[in-house]
């Protein structure tokens, strides 16, 4: 049995990693220091309290347990909060995981999958994004994404390092058995927020602007399941210990959805009302940004499951629903 270590891996897409890749087989051991993640995630799983910024435990934890690949999850992510603080995200995003590749080539630990984002394009012209678009990013996180992508080619070109990074939009939904979601504060992702307003009747939700070249004039964005996500990390960490070759994979829906669309569909799932209100445009907000995942349906043979919105929104109220109840 593979060891594999998952940084991160108590947070919302790390945990649902973890699970999956004990049903694939391997030995997920979790390291995480619970900024952001919740020890009950991960329940059940080999899990271990720490920072990927230090580096001597770091060492010792890669070596006592043979770890054959690292999977990295333990990034600040929020586009906003990195603009208000970016020294923040350059010392966890890029300085300590510098660190965690000191570590692992100390360790002699050289296959890694980097979880990063499409933020790396910043506003793209060719829609949807290939993964050969020219890299603008525009947000002091999207740079971050930017930068260990740089360092992971760089290592690949100097080392017998090997990774595979993957670059993805707007994880959404929570797993089928409603025991683990998303959780973070503050929320900024679209449909938790709706869903909050329909758990929430003081909360309104707002529209960031309804005049752009949409169909319905709202922004179009690219919502991927959570899951879907998890099959290919999986895949992708199978590709990279089988052929050790590095490379990088947009994945996404394969289609957007309006946030009119979004709202729609949670009053279709909940059969409630609530409350919605029509704002300015936020600076910086493209009107589409969809990612081309012909590569990876290719050359991974990955393949979406929840290609419908209503069945991820009913993934996330399920687990919104009762999320209190578990204390989170």
């Amino acid at each position: 049995m593979k060891n594999i270590l998952v940084t991160g891996g108590a947070g919302y897409i790390g945990s649902h990693v973890t699970r999956l890749l004990a049903k694939k087989g391997f030995n997920p051991i979790v390291y995480d220091n619970l900024s952001g993640g919740f020890r009950d995630f991960v329940s059940g799983f080999e899990f271990i309290e720490g920072d990927i910024g230090d580096f001597d435990k770091l060492v010792h934890v890669l070596s006592h347990y043979s770890i054959q690949c690292v999977m990295n999850f333990a990034s600040f992510i929020a586009v906003g909060e990195s603009v208000q603080y970016p020294l923040k995200y350059y010392e966890n995003n890029v300085a300590k995981t510098l660190t965690l590749f000191e570590a692992m080539i100390k360790a002699n630990v050289k296959r890694f999958i980097f979880s990063s984002s499409a933020a790396v394009y910043g506003n793209p012209e060719v829609m949807p994004i290939p993964e050969e678009s020219t890299m603008k990013p525009e947000s002091p996180y999207g740079k971050t994404k930017y930068f260990i992508e740089e360092v992971l080619h760089d290592l690949s070109v100097s080392d017998s390092f090997r990774a595979i990074s993957l670059r993805y939009f707007n994880a959404a939904g929570a797993d089928e058995s409603g025991q683990i979601g998303e959780s973070h504060v503050p929320e900024t992702h679209l449909i938790p927020l709706v869903i909050r307003a329909v758990l929430d009747p003081d909360y309104t939700v707002t529209i960031f602007g309804t005049d752009y070249n949409t169909p319905d004039g709202t922004c179009i964005r690219d919502y991927i399941h959570v899951n879907d996500l998890g099959e290919a990390h999986i895949l992708a960490l199978e590709r990279l210990l089988e052929s050790g070759s590095s490379d990088v994979f947009n994945l996404g829906n394969g289609k957007g959805f309006s946030v009119k669309e979004v709202i729609d569909s949670v009053r279709r799932v909940t059969g409630k009302e609530f409350s919605v209100k029509e704002g300015q445009r936020r600076p910086g907000d493209p009107a589409i940004l969809v990612a081309s995942s012909s590569k990876a349906m290719t050359r991974l043979h990955w393949q979406p499951v929840y290609t419908d919105i209503d069945a991820i929104v009913a993934t996330a109220w399920k687990w919104e629903s009762q999320r209190k109840r578990k204390g989170y």
